[in-house]
């Protein structure tokens, strides 16, 4: 069963920065286009970064400009560097690949969490 650990998530004050990490316990990542999802309490789980397998990112225009996703298929991992972090991307952080079919290919992890205070 493959699992996704994510982990890099904290509380910081706005404006600061966090790097998120997602580790994967199998080669699944390569040839896989990954994502990074958030979750706040009351709203839907929303894609906010994508890469495909060559390295082309794309970001909902909430996160454009400020955050950075990257990946390293020799480490199985997928980044989030988020920058200048707003009260408003205070949320639970997942990784998982983009929707196949209308829905990611693995098993959700148990996220990130991710506290912006004023």
């Amino acid at each position: 069963q493959v699992q996704l650990v994510e982990s890099g998530g904290g509380l910081v004050q706005s404006g600061e920065s966090l790097r998120l990490s997602c580790a994967a316990s199998g080669r699944i990542f390569r040839n896989n286009a990954m994502a990074w999802y958030r979750q706040a309490p009351g709203k839907q789980r929303e894609l906010v970064a994508r890469i495909g397998p060559f390295g082309t990112a794309n970001y909902a225009d909430s996160v454009r400009g400020r955050f950075t996703i990257s990946r390293d298929d020799v480490k199985n991992a997928v980044y989030l560097q988020m920058n200048s972090l707003k009260l408003e991307d205070a949320a639970v952080y997942y990784c998982n690949s983009v929707p196949v079919g209308g829905r990611p290919i693995f098993p959700w992890g148990q996220g990130t969490q991710v506290v912006v205070s004023s």
